[in-house]
């Protein structure tokens, strides 16, 4: 990380940014690239001194990114940056019963590769990236601060949000002495948000039923462990490969409130209980706590103050879906809110950030209660578990499953009937041998006309989208399609496409202008 001259320091201090984000882990860094790639001016503050911590490494670091993630990476050009997905493309190819490969899980329970009915995603083509794919937190972390200092984004790091300040005009943040002045402000800083608290947002929810540890640890006896996540009397644990273990001890989320650490006399006692062996931790390197709070913002927006990510929703890390949540809100948000800031942002358009993304962190939050409903160690738990279980087990029930964890069945309810509607485009690979997501790495709103017409070529030159006429491999039957800068289709017609149509979906998502013109010429996002 280049430090920053301490002249430089001082009259960024009286600098007035577009935008202030709190927070510089994966969402924020993310949100920041977007910013900068629509020209806004972005300031991140991190209460880290240092990025690197021991969590973010293997294997406490390595995450899922399920399809909507892994489609905004190509799309911006981030994920040829990562390493460990072109060696391990599926995150459960250990897992193999019988002659059925494990793709997914839902409380610990699997499903499988062959019981998936992928024809039930008709606009998933075979071009498109993959349902799913791991990466190393710091090294996400890494690409993204690339990106966004390439892009002008500025990043201060070690400090702390004191107090916050927001005018009709502005944001003024205020950390250690220092007051930095902004006209909009994101907090993306964690489930403990500074800027959540500051700005008086209503942090609903449900309390804890366990609290879960997460261990590097040796042990004597290791044996008595079974491979896998287990369901036992009195919690679950997980071995995924020595010298790693998570276990849930359903205390009503005691111990990880009480502020106690966890020392390895005390991992070791709740390891033996849920696990129900004799093993012995004889020595304990590093471990962390959790719980399955679940809690969401009523609202993601108050005046110029805004949520993103942990700071807007938090859950239990069950099935890994919060770095994926988060990445979806900045995706969502960093247009929209870089259209406002530039003042070319029909009315509504940020608001419509809180209509989309909310629901879909209230679904997130739901889909981790339930699955915290089956793992509960009581009679009651058991018998729902084993009636989920045979559903699981059926083509339909797991093409539901493997819909909602890979993301795929993600839709914006955008008020049309058009399947395509809403969800993320596909992958369109191009007579000339380029691919949607190459076309989108400037971050611009792009027209699809399959048909070469000049109606659509008119309409839009009227906006600030990129007309792109042409053939496609696999065209999926559609004319035409409209697709917004986060990469979802907001337009599509399978008929003789009508401008009218086109002009209205277009209106709601951009300011017309007087005629052709030209997009600007971008930096390479990645250095």
């Amino acid at each position: 990380m280049k430090t920053t001259p301490a002249s430089a320091k001082s009259a960024q201090n009286t600098s007035n940014f577009d935008v202030i984000i709190a927070g510089a882990g994966p969402v924020g860094l993310f949100l920041a690239g977007e910013l900068a790639l629509a020209g806004c001016s972005v300031l991140l503050l991190e209460k880290a001194a240092q990025p690197h911590s021991p969590l973010k490494r293997p294997p406490f670091g390595v995450r899922g990114l399920n399809a909507p993630s892994v489609e905004a990476l190509d799309r911006r050009g981030l994920l040829q940056e990562l390493a460990l997905h072109k060696r391990l493309k599926n995150p459960h190819q250990n897992a193999v019963q019988g002659a059925q490969r494990q793709v997914g899980h839902f409380a610990g329970i699997p499903f499988h590769e062959g019981d998936v009915d992928a024809s039930r995603w008709p606009y998933r083509l075979p071009s498109s990236t993959a349902t799913s794919l791991m990466t190393e937190l710091e090294e996400l972390e890494a690409a993204l601060v690339r990106r966004a200092e390439a892009l002008g984004a500025v990043i201060e790091r070690g400090q702390t949000i004191a107090a916050v300040q927001q005018t009709a005009d502005g944001v003024t943040v205020h950390t250690e002495g220092r007051a930095w002045q902004g006209q909009w402000l994101v907090g993306c800083d964690g489930a403990r948000s500074a800027v959540r608290k500051a700005g008086g947002f209503d942090f609903a929810g449900t309390e804890p039923e366990f609290t879960g540890y997460t261990a590097h640890l040796d042990l004597t006896g290791a044996e008595q462990l079974r491979p896998g996540r287990n369901l036992t009397a009195t919690g679950m644990y997980l071995q995924s490969q020595p010298g790693y273990v998570v276990v849930q001890d359903f205390d009503g989320g005691a111990f990880h409130n009480s502020g106690q650490p966890a020392t390895r006399e005390h991992v070791q006692a709740v390891l033996r209980r849920v696990s129900e062996t004799d093993v012995t931790v004889s020595a304990l390197h590093l471990a962390t706590t959790w719980t399955d709070r679940a809690r969401q913002a009523t609202a993601y927006r108050h005046g110029r103050v805004l949520l993103a990510g942990d700071a807007a929703h938090i859950h239990s890390p069950l099935g890994g879906q919060g770095l994926n949540l988060g990445l979806g809100d900045a995706l969502n948000l960093g247009w929209k809110l870089a259209a406002t800031v530039r003042g070319q942002a029909p009315a509504g358009l940020l608001d419509s950030y809180h209509a989309e993304r909310h629901p879909l962190g209230a679904q997130v939050l739901d889909w981790s209660r339930a699955q915290v409903a089956l793992m509960k160690p009581d009679p009651a738990a058991r018998a729902l578990q084993a009636i989920v279980r045979d559903l699981m087990a059926t083509r339909d029930g797991a093409t539901h499953f493997a819909g909602r964890v890979w993301g795929v069945s993600t839709r914006y309810d955008l008020g049309s009937d058009h399947p395509l509607v809403g969800r993320s485009a596909p992958n369109f690979a191009f007579e000339d041998g380029t691919t949607l997501g190459e076309l989108m790495r400037n971050g611009r709103g792009l027209l699809l006309d399959f048909g070469d017409n000049a109606a659509l070529a008119r309409v839009a030159s009227a906006y600030p989208i990129k007309y792109l006429p042409g053939r496609a491999t696999d065209q999926l039957n559609l004319s035409a399609a409209l697709v917004r800068p986060d990469g979802v289709v907001a337009w599509a017609t399978d008929h003789a496409p009508n401008s009218d149509d086109l002009h209205r979906a277009a209106a709601r998502w951009f300011v017309g202008v007087a005629g052709p013109q030209p997009l600007p010429v971008l930096p390479n996002p990645v250095a």
